[in-house]
This record gives C-alpha cells, sequence and structure tokens, in this order.
C-alpha cells in the first residue's frame, strides 16, 4: 500500500509548476534585509562620507576591515571632518556579512547593498580596497581630492538639505 502512496505523491508534484529558477537567465530579487556586497557611499558634493574613524573596524567580530586615517587639507580635501580614511580594507574571506560595521558607521559611509556575486579565485582578489568599493561622484562632480575655500568644512557631516 505504500508503494501506491508514493507514487501518488509523485503524480501530485508532477502536474505543479515548478519551483526551480534558472539562475544565469533568471534572477531572484533579494529580500530587502538582504547583506551582500560592501560599498562606500559619497555625499552629493563628491566628498566621501568615510572620515576614518576605524569605528567599523572595531565593531568588526571577524576582524576583516582594516582602516588608516589620514589628515584632510584645504588643498586635498576628501571628506568633510578633519580625516578621511587613507587606507580602506575589507578582507572578503574573513567577513561574516553580520552588518555590524554599517551599525557602527556614525556617517553611514559603509553599507551593506545587496549584490552577491562575490567570487574570486585568489586570496589577493578577495581583498577589498577602497577603489573598489567606494561609490563613483555624482554626474557633474569632481573626483576627490578636491580643493576648497579655508575654513569651508569645520563639522565631519556637512550642512546639506538632504545629506542621505
Amino acid at each position: 500500500m505504500s508503494i501506491f502512496k508514493g507514487l501518488g505523491t509523485v503524480v501530485k508534484h508532477l502536474l505543479e509548476d515548478p519551483v526551480t529558477i534558472s539562475y544565469p537567465e533568471v534572477e531572484r530579487p533579494v529580500r530587502e534585509r538582504f547583506k551582500g556586497k560592501h560599498a562606500l557611499k559619497r555625499y552629493d558634493n563628491g566628498l566621501e562620507k568615510c572620515i576614518g574613524c576605524a569605528l567599523c573596524a572595531a565593531a568588526c567580530p571577524a576582524d576583516a576591515i582594516w582602516v588608516e586615517a589620514a589628515e584632510n587639507t584645504d588643498e586635498e580635501r576628501y571628506s568633510p571632518g578633519e580625516r578621511y580614511a587613507k587606507t580602506y580594507e575589507i578582507n572578503m574571506l574573513r567577513c561574516i556579512f553580520c552588518g555590524y560595521c554599517e551599525d557602527a558607521c556614525p556617517t553611514e559611509a559603509i553599507v551593506l547593498e545587496h549584490e552577491y556575486r562575490l567570487s574570486f579565485t585568489d586570496r589577493r582578489d578577495s581583498i577589498y580596497t577602497k577603489e573598489m568599493l567606494i561609490d563613483a561622484p555624482p554626474d557633474g562632480v569632481p573626483e576627490t581630492p578636491q580643493k576648497v575655500e579655508p575654513g569651508a568644512f569645520d563639522r565631519a557631516i556637512p550642512d546639506m538639505e538632504n545629506p542621505k
């Protein structure tokens, strides 16, 4: 009798639509809370949001983030604060995608986006540098470093209409 029950289950599922998705041709959208590839964000004026405080590195339980800070000058302005991240590296082999880095960031500079294609064949390729992570500046806005007037930036977050 159990053989007929098993065959009945097979026939029942043969008549249903398949649930398998052909990945390269069809991509299923990820969930809203999915944490994928990291990205370093910029302000609307092209300056980097990262101020080199290294709170993201301190919050990382896997010790996957390395931040080296340097001083901003009015001739070479990278971020609105006193410092900027001269070196920003994430070792993706160590990262556990917990999101603590984006929770710890006071300027919301590091964000885990919805990109899930993170393959590499070499250990050196698994270390994402600042140049790989930082977003391009908006259209018509100069790249960093920028030359600014003395005293133009005295706060880590600039006075903007909508800094996000």
